[in-house]
């Protein structure tokens, strides 16, 4: 059965902006997205494609740009949640960088390294790759999800089956589109199928 998940991976808003450390969340802590991202999320609205399956990453970014691109029953995914943090979570890269340098460079340069007692990349992107194998190869047709960018980068080096080094060379800015299609243990990154979408910032 062959199934198409789309990746959408959230707005700009103030923790983007500042490089910081998000977990779960909800939208009673505070607007996660700025007015230049919920532009821009509204804005790129009419051009996602109709999906039978729709999906969000647990967090306020996420579920509050799969709110502005109409999609308000999206489905939160534990399985789809970002890397968790552990104690660097709420805080800033460079904030723990300046206190923490040694552990940040690990962290960087290491997929299997967890020093902020969280997750590693390599468990990251064995869980989003397990989801990817089962539940959504399992669904066929269209899946739209509204994900964290360290989960779409998880999917596409699980879909393309390249080292888990390869991480962290993967750029996603905000509302960038990826598309997977195939089916478990097989799967193909389509480029240039979702309409280009811009942050709407500067």
């Amino acid at each position: 059965m062959t199934v198409r998940v789309i990746f959408v991976a959230p707005a700009i808003g103030p923790e983007l902006r500042q490089a910081r450390f998000v977990g779960e969340g909800s939208l009673d802590e505070g607007d996660p997205l700025d007015a230049a991202g919920i532009r821009a999320a509204r804005a790129a609205a009419p051009g996602l494609p109709a999906a039978a399956h729709r999906f969000v990453s647990p967090t306020a970014r996420c579920r509050r740009t799969a709110e502005d691109l109409g999609l308000p029953d999206a489905v939160d995914e534990p399985a789809l949640r970002g890397c968790a943090a552990g104690r660097w979570s709420g805080r800033t890269l460079d904030e723990v960088a300046a206190e923490e340098p040694a552990a940040v460079m690990t962290w960087l340069a290491d997929p299997a390294a967890a020093p902020h007692g969280g997750e590693s990349v390599r468990q990251l992107c064995a869980r989003v790759g397990a989801w990817l194998d089962g539940t959504a190869a399992a669904l066929g047709g269209r899946v739209l999800v509204i994900a964290e960018p360290d989960v779409v980068r998880a999917a596409a080096v699980h879909a393309l089956g390249i080292p888990d080094h390869a991480f962290r060379r993967l750029d996603v800015p905000p509302l960038a589109g990826v598309e997977l299609t195939g089916r478990a243990d097989r799967w193909n990154l389509r480029l240039g199928l979702v309409r280009p979408i811009t942050d709407g910032a500067g």
